[in-house]
Formats: structure tokens, sequence, C-alpha cells
């Protein structure tokens, strides 16, 4: 599993113009992708991670400050361009392995009481971010 995160003052994701998940900072926009061979133990991991991440003012957690975290699924980042000029999608899990381990993350994420928004997966979505810093991080399990 990989994460992009990044320390926002706020985040917000549209599908079709309409607002799904927003959060206010600081707080983590995360864009979370997951490989075809990642199982439960990663969506564990990953949220233990995200949530004890040390990124925010003064090197604290989302885990310490009660910072929000707005979680988007991201198949892309698991595209791989080492040859040509067309990624291969190969890496990324099939949408049926993927869903639920994005919402097992998320899961995982409010049992350790995080305040977590979310996009829709699948979805054409726009993400809307004011970043802070900027600091942004590659995550992975």
């Amino acid at each position: 599993m990989r994460a992009v995160a990044a320390r926002v003052r706020r985040a917000a994701v549209r599908v079709a113009d309409e607002v799904v998940g927003e959060i206010t900072g600081p707080g983590l926009l995360v864009l979370l992708g997951v490989h075809r061979d990642d199982g439960a133990g990663a969506a564990d991991a990953m949220a233990r991670k995200l949530h004890e991440l040390r990124i925010l003012s003064d090197e604290r957690s989302c885990a310490e400050t009660g910072a929000p975290l707005l979680v988007v699924s991201q198949f892309t980042l698991y595209g791989d361009t080492r040859k040509g000029r067309r990624p291969s999608w190969s890496a990324a899990a099939r949408p049926e392995h993927a869903q639920p381990l994005v919402e097992a993350v998320v899961a995982r994420l409010r049992d350790r009481g995080a305040t977590v928004a979310t996009g829709v997966f699948g979805a054409s979505m726009a993400v809307e971010s004011v970043n802070d810093g900027p600091f942004t991080v590659l995550v992975e399990t």
C-alpha cells in the first residue's frame, strides 16, 4: 500500500460539483493506492502510520493533535512509467480488491479515534487542497 500524505490547511473532494468530503486543518490529505498483493495487514499498518505520522506543526501527529484526515483512493500511485510514455497499471489492485482495503484503512483510522472524511471510490473526483508548507511525504507499507 502506498500513500501520498500532504499537510494541509484545508482540503475537499467533489463529485459532480458536490462536496463529498472536506476537512479544515491543520490536517492531512491522503491519496491512497492499493497494490495488487496487499492484504488486511497492509490496511492496519497504513492506518497506524498515517495516524501517527509526525509531520504536523512541532513534529506532532494526527493522533496527538486530533487533526482530521481526508482519504482519497488513488490507483494511479501504482502507475509504472519506467518504459515508454504510457503508464502501466499492472501493479495496482483491481477495484474489487482495492475498495475493501481502502475502506479498511478508513475504518481502522476511525477505530483509533481519528476524524476521517473520504472521497467516493471509483468516482471522477475533483480534489482541492491548500497545502501547508508545502509538506508532502510518501508513505508505504
